[in-house]
């Protein structure tokens, strides 16, 4: 099954259909997930793991700008503003992590979605360069973050040769214009896609490429 939820009575109601669904029928091989999780009870975090089901982030909307500071925050308080988008906490619990952009809602460019989950801010030129992060205590690691992107959504779609350059696998990777581990963090989302190949066949070639 793979749902939907924002708030957190959605992600709790979620997670008790899984446990209902288990206790029923026993452990079976779905890969359940649950997306978007904007808002997590504390209480619930450890049951992604418990229960099997990965956490499916849509990392780009987890900082600060407009429709999070003017439209989320005051109508969400205090205390479930401060638990917004938990994917540090998540990861450290056990659960396992996929990502995802949600285009066309949001951009569907997945090096701006690692760029904020390590960051906790908006890429270069997408938003205000003076932003404080959106609780950087929820920060994932850049290669975290290309775990969930890459190894993590491949496991969660059944496509068990993928989301990995290793041998045996299907040769689906991109060639990108810098080592994204060897500069600054806040370089991450200006990173561009040099070559794309699919089955081993290139299929995509920037012009400086």
């Amino acid at each position: 099954m793979h749902f939907h939820a924002i708030g957190d009575r959605a992600v709790r109601e979620a997670l008790d259909a899984v446990a209902a669904a288990r206790a029923a029928n026993g452990v079976t091989p779905g890969r359940h997930h649950i997306a978007h999780l904007q808002v997590v009870h504390g209480d619930d975090i450890p049951r992604f793991r418990e229960l099997g089901v990965t956490a499916n982030m849509q990392a780009l909307w987890a900082a600060h700008e407009p429709q999070m500071d003017e439209l989320t925050i005051p109508f969400l308080g205090p205390g479930r503003s401060a638990r917004q988008y938990p994917f540090g906490d998540l990861l450290r619990s056990g659960a396992r992590l996929a990502a995802g952009s949600d285009w066309a809602v949001s951009s569907a460019n997945p090096l701006w979605g690692i760029h904020v989950a390590v960051n906790r801010t908006l890429p270069p030129g997408a938003g205000d360069p003076a932003a404080q992060p959106l609780l950087p205590g929820q920060a994932l690691s850049l290669g975290e973050a290309l775990a969930a992107y890459t190894a993590g959504s491949a496991q969660v779609n059944n496509l068990d040769q993928a989301g990995a350059i290793e041998p045996g696998m299907l040769a689906d990777l991109i060639v990108v214009d810098r080592d994204p581990f060897a500069g600054p963090s806040r370089e991450i989302g200006i990173t561009t896609v040099l070559l794309t190949y699919v089955g081993g066949e290139c299929v995509y070639a920037a012009e400086s490429a």
